[in-house]
């Protein structure tokens, strides 16, 4: 090998680490930064800054346009633990975004355009103590799921998005949960969700403006707190019957009725069986009587 063919790796290593050194000073433009704090609020930016400095521990990009977050830049920032995205653009391009990223405590995602979590979501994020979602309006579905290895999960925040349905396990298996905000949802309280309804009477989780987490369907449940509406859940979903559960007792009762059928039947047969044989020897008994006399 040539030495001008060795020296060429050596010179791409060295240029790659000039770039690392240079992102590890360098702040992005019309951002100010501090120590281990960087804060881009209000600077109007389309794209997510890439000259972030590596030893970043607070990033603050709240009151953007930015729509999306590059998976490869956030792995770079493995010590960052605070990450404000508030007041953006972002979508339903989340998944395996957060890589990485497994000292991040705080992440506010509130004011954007979120339409579901699911189980990729924040699975990396295992430290994860505060997470914000609230004021997504297109946001309609947390699969069931999605908080698995968020364990430390302390401060949950869905208020004002277009949820209508929230599975009971999916906040319950939360250990150190101790706030979940639920407000102005138009939550769909019908049997399903008296699971939930119960949840929340019985938890020592905190709801905050518990006045507006209410009902909206069905209309005779519109408006009434959620909490509170459980006795009369239990009561039309307890009570009630539906059209699968009579067509379930008809199906039942045409089984009981059959098998009774077939019983009386086996019997009689039984009895007429026994009646003849029973017949049959009292004939043989007198006939053997009558030829000895």
């Amino acid at each position: 090998m040539s030495l001008a063919g060795a020296s060429q790796p050596l010179s791409l290593m060295f240029l790659w680490g000039m770039v690392l050194a240079s992102r590890n000073i360098s702040c992005p433009s019309r951002c100010s930064c501090q120590y281990l704090e960087v804060n881009c609020t209000g600077q109007q930016l389309q794209e997510f800054p890439v000259t972030i400095p590596l030893d970043t521990r607070q990033l603050i990009l709240a009151t953007n346009k930015i729509s999306y977050l590059p998976a490869v830049e956030l792995s770079f920032l493995t010590d960052l633990v605070y990450l404000d995205c508030r007041e953006n653009h972002l979508g339903d391009h989340l998944d395996f975004i957060f890589i990485g990223m497994a000292k991040l405590v705080y992440l506010d995602l509130s004011f954007n355009n979120l339409t579901q979590v699911t189980l990729s979501t924040f699975s990396q994020l295992v430290s994860l103590v505060v997470l914000k979602m609230s004021d997504n309006p297109s946001l309609v579905q947390i699969e069931k799921d999605a908080f698995a290895n968020n364990t430390w999960l302390r401060h949950l925040d869905v208020s004002r998005t277009g949820l209508l349905f929230l599975d009971t396990s999916t906040v319950r298996d939360l250990p150190h949960l101790r706030f979940l905000g639920l407000s102005d949802n138009l939550w769909h309280c019908n049997c399903s969700f008296l699971d939930f309804t119960t949840w929340m009477t019985k938890t020592n989780v905190h709801f905050p403006d518990a006045e507006n987490i209410t009902c909206y369907v069905p209309e005779g449940l519109r408006g009434l707190k959620m909490p509170t509406v459980q006795a009369q859940l239990r009561a039309n979903c307890l009570t009630q019957l539906h059209e699968q559960d009579y067509i379930f007792l008809c199906l039942i009762g045409f089984c009981i009725f059959s098998a009774g059928t077939v019983v009386a039947w086996l019997a009689g047969i039984c009895a007429v069986i026994y009646e003849v044989h029973t017949a049959k020897g009292e004939d043989e008994e007198e006939e053997e009587e009558d030829t000895i006399t």
